[in-house]
């Protein structure tokens, strides 16, 4: 990878004009109206009473699959995501003009044959009224592209979870198409649909987006931590361990770790892996 250019890297802002029909399009790409007799599920795909799933700031104001430029030089095919946060800051709107702001704040060297991450951080304005509605910050791993150097300053790692029987559990399953409905919401990646991009990325077949994972962790959270009201969750991360095929089962394990404050992770029950780990939520009375 040309590390340079990467550090040198400059976005425009972009401004997504947010409609209604996104919002209800992105729910369904994270299985909401599963149960069409469920007000908890209804009111995020039905444009009656239409709230946002929080978790739609990670694909508002998308910049693009940016690490596809070929002056990066970065082994794109073997570039996954690794961790991702978000903190709201403002209730998400269902519909509105957003400008998404972004930088790259720091590539971090594993080693020759461990890789690297790059380390971004967006920020999402409502343009009307200048409010900053939510900060999020995402990792990637680039596979193919470690031993090559870094440049910034790298955040904390996040804490392992607790050594115990998680408090509260959720589990999903995913539909084959899920990645299919999902990348509807704006991440084209062809690894997601194209069985011989995917055969080329080291995957037998299509993976599901991690970040559709991380919105499936985020009904959970909203489901068994905050009455279903998204006005509640402040912040979440996690870290993608593993990779998940869609049409299998997510199940999201939850511990408590103080007044509104939990951790979590994910499991593929079908093959008994961790597929999100690491996770944080912080949810208010």
């Amino acid at each position: 990878m040309n590390l340079e250019a990467i550090q040198q890297r400059q976005f425009a802002p972009v401004e997504h004009h947010l409609t209604r029909r996104d919002t209800m399009l992105y729910a369904l790409g994270l299985g909401y109206g599963s149960d069409p007799l469920n007000a908890a599920q209804l009111k995020f795909v039905y444009e009656e009473g239409l709230q946002a799933v929080p978790s739609i700031v990670n694909v508002i104001a998308h910049p693009g699959f940016w690490a596809r430029e070929p002056e990066l030089g970065i082994d794109w095919l073997r570039l996954l995501h690794g961790e991702q946060s978000f903190q709201i800051h403002r209730p998400v709107p269902v519909e509105g003009l957003i400008r998404g702001e972004f930088r790259i704040d720091a590539v971090q060297d594993l080693g020759a044959d461990k890789g690297a991450k790059v380390y971004q951080t967006k920020r999402l304005y409502d343009v009307q009224s200048g409010d900053l509605i939510a900060t999020l910050g995402t990792v990637l791993f680039l596979r193919g592209d470690g031993g090559q150097g870094g440049f910034g300053d790298v955040p904390p790692q996040p804490e392992p979870l607790p050594e115990r029987a998680p408090d509260l559990s959720a589990s999903f399953p995913t539909l084959p198409q899920q990645a299919l409905i999902y990348r509807l919401s704006g991440d084209y990646n062809p690894i997601h649909a194209d069985p011989a991009a995917a055969s080329k990325g080291g995957f037998p077949a299509p993976i599901l987006h991690g970040l559709c994972s991380l919105g499936f962790a985020t009904r959970a959270i909203l489901q068994e931590c905050a009455g279903n009201d998204p006005v509640r969750l402040k912040s979440l991360s996690l870290r993608f361990s593993k990779p998940v095929f869609p049409g299998e089962t997510l199940a999201v394990e939850i511990f408590r770790e103080g007044a509104g404050r939990f951790s979590f992770r994910c499991r593929v029950p079908e093959r008994d892996v961790i597929v999100l780990d690491r996770g944080r939520a912080e949810v208010s009375p």
